[in-house]
């Protein structure tokens, strides 16, 4: 185990390190100017040349790149001249709300989309099958952006007319102010991504059952006499989760480094809103921080995916 986790990291390191090579090259080397790219549209002569001293831009390309990495793995990801505040207080701003939408939604779509494709899967070729298939393939093919105004107008603009507003049309509440609101706020974005991801669960999981309900030791235990509800979830559904769970490590990863649609249909002002905030000001040391955190994310949800398959199947050798 400790090899397997030594080896997964050293790999998750030399993404993460041509990662940030990609990022200092494309905003730190490509520009002509990089000071003046850096401090945006704005900036004044002064904020150039704080710039151009805070960031040692007279100091060869390789030193200027240590320092970037450097300053990263101590936390220190930039300083927003937008704003005039460290990028990590802009990342630290936005951050829970992106992880109570994703971790919210998330929970959601597994419960579903699992439930789905098992349902599917035992009672292949039934109404309850092409129903299961029926509704992977509508939300499947449904653009994220058009099932949240559909949920707006339905759920918030037509009750709220009726004289039921159950649901706000958007913003976020902190969980530490209000739980309830907090909760009422991500409703709608909280389905909106659920519904989108359920279906790829639905489909996930229907096809690995299929294949895992027709291996010989599932034959084997119902020979045994084995209740089939625990042939299903005890023996099947176990070894059935493995592609589940390599699709939740990604989207999971994908998620808490953005949720940009979502974010934006329901303002939502979390790291996704952020981001498309920062492009439109061309806020440079913004994006380049969300770059960096987007990519940990993705990095740490792998190496959490593939611990996880030792634990679901046993014949599974991470040494």
């Amino acid at each position: 185990m400790a090899r397997f986790l030594l080896k997964r990291i050293l790999h998750g390191v030399l993404v993460l390190f041509l990662i940030t090579v990609g990022v200092f090259a494309i905003f730190f080397v490509a520009p002509n100017n990089v000071a003046r790219t850096l401090a945006g549209r704005q900036a004044t002569p002064q904020t150039v040349k704080l710039i151009e001293e805070r960031l040692g831009l007279d100091q060869p390309v390789w030193k200027q790149y240590l320092d970037f990495v450097w300053n990263g793995l101590h936390g220190n990801l930039g300083y927003d001249y937008y704003h005039q505040v460290p990028v990590t207080q802009i990342i630290g701003g936005a951050l829970p709300a992106t992880i109570g939408l994703a971790l919210g939604a998330a929970v959601i779509w597994m419960l579903l989309g699992v439930f789905n494709g098992v349902v599917a899967a035992v009672r292949p070729r039934s109404i309850a099958d092409r129903g299961m298939t029926g509704f992977a393939l509508f939300f499947y093919s449904m653009p994220t952006f058009l099932l949240g105004l559909l949920l707006l107008y339905f759920l918030y603009f037509q009750l709220t007319l009726k004289g039921y507003p159950v649901f706000p049309a958007g913003g976020y509440v902190p969980i530490t102010e209000n739980p309830l609101e907090w909760a009422r706020h991500l409703v709608l974005p909280w389905l909106t991504l659920a519904l989108v991801l359920a279906a790829t669960y639905t489909r996930l999981t229907r096809g690995s059952m299929l294949d895992v309900l027709g291996e010989d030791y599932i034959r084997t235990a119902r020979s045994k006499g084995i209740s089939e509800r625990r042939v299903v979830y005890r023996h099947g559904l176990r070894s059935a989760l493995t592609p589940v769970v390599t699709q939740f490590g990604i989207d999971l990863g994908q998620l808490v480094g953005g949720v940009v649609v979502t974010e934006t249909v329901f303002s939502i002002d979390g790291l996704g809103k952020t981001a498309i905030d920062a492009i439109n000001q061309q806020d440079l040391p913004v994006i380049i921080g969300i770059v960096i955190f987007a990519s940990v994310a993705v990095i740490v949800a792998n190496l959490l995916v593939d611990i996880a398959y030792a634990v679901l199947d046993p014949r599974v050798r991470l040494n």
